[in-house]
């Protein structure tokens, strides 16, 4: 398939930079088969069953952005340059990939000071990332991004705003646990304490697992053919009571629906024979047109951008024809999209 085949026309002012208040207020497109029906997401417990199964992503983004100065001794003297930084992915070492503006300006070997006592040295690059070794590991090191560092918003909200205090509490799920995320799973964004106890005390059960959603989830594809597009890869784990819960609900046949993308995809690549097994490590995988699915039965998910591969892989589930109809439908009453948008519940079968 080509690329232009998911693409579509979004007016600019539906791209949300705020989200709904209260979160369970956003609007909600359910889509059932073929039909398709407009609601808010506090309305999710009518479109699920006893038996059913949510699958959550319990990670947690970190502040990963911050701003320091790069000091150098020149023939002039000592100068300062402002430097942006934002955290990427961590490396066996204890260092970090990151993003630096201006990479360019920023030798190696170099020091990028953030705050008293918290500074990072430029150890090496590649692809224009570079690898950054601070000076605070463990514990410490989280105490001081969490006090310099501020809430890594998708690149379409940070054309238009700075992160703010608000985002600290916007821009992270209620049920978030284990750190290491530079990017929010974003539809479970949606959920608050108590709509999480309305969908359990009706018997739908939930399992938590953890995928660090990492910043190459914004990546655009480059290649015409799709089939050419290398995905970016993101440290994953299913525990052995979460595959033991999930598969028991196959069994007792219960539908099996994530809550987001990044949970589908782990899902999915932990799927083994008629079933899913404890699974950790780092996924790439590609879901577009011509996957079978596995492990999930449906997706809550929300509006993706143009030929992303997240367009292609809700296109894999309801078929590309049958989302764009959706796509259609959300632009043309005016839903909000992406990370801060409105929602959908997509069930390929009703």
């Amino acid at each position: 398939m080509l690329l232009s085949d998911f693409d579509f026309d979004l007016p600019e002012e539906l791209i949300a930079t705020r989200p709904a208040n209260p979160r369970t207020h956003a609007r909600f497109l359910v889509a059932l088969g073929a039909a398709t029906e407009d609601a808010q997401v506090l309305d999710l417990p009518r479109y699920l069953r006893p038996g059913d199964r949510l699958v959550l992503n319990n990670t947690k983004v970190i502040p990963a952005r911050l701003s320091g100065l790069r000091r150098r001794q020149g023939e002039q003297g000592p100068t300062e340059a402002r430097i942006e930084v934002t955290l990427l992915e961590p490396q066996g070492d204890g260092s970090w990939q990151a993003l630096v503006k201006p990479a360019k300006k920023v030798r190696d070997g170099e020091g990028i000071h953030f705050a008293p006592g918290f500074s990072a040295t430029v150890t090496g690059r590649s692809e224009g990332q570079l690898n950054l070794s601070f000076s605070l590991d463990g514990e410490d090191f989280d105490a001081a991004l969490e006090a310099a560092g501020v809430m890594p918003l998708p690149p379409y909200i940070a054309a238009r705003r700075a992160a703010d205090a608000q985002d600290r509490t916007d821009y992270q799920t209620v049920f978030a646990r284990h750190s290491g995320a530079v990017a929010a799973p974003t539809a479970s964004l949606h959920f608050d304490e108590a709509l999480l106890r309305e969908i359990a005390s009706m018997g739908v059960d939930f399992t938590e697992v953890t995928l660090h959603v990492g910043a190459g989830t914004f990546l655009p594809v480059k290649v015409d053919d799709v089939s050419r597009h290398r995905m970016h890869s993101e440290w994953g784990e299913v525990t052995e009571a979460a595959a033991e819960d999930i598969n028991a609900t196959r069994a007792a046949g219960g539908r099996i629906i994530p809550v987001g993308t990044t949970a589908c995809r782990l899902i999915e690549s932990a799927a083994a024979g008629d079933g899913i097994v404890p699974w950790q490590g780092e996924t790439d995988i590609f879901i577009r047109p011509g996957y079978r699915f596995r492990i999930a039965d449906g997706l809550m998910t929300n509006f993706h951008l143009p030929k992303s591969t997240l367009m292609m892989l809700v296109s894999a589930l309801m078929g590309r024809e049958r989302m764009m109809q959706i796509y259609d439908h959300a632009i043309a009453e005016r839903y909000r999209f992406f990370s801060y948008g409105d929602a959908s519940l997509l069930l390929p079968k009703v």
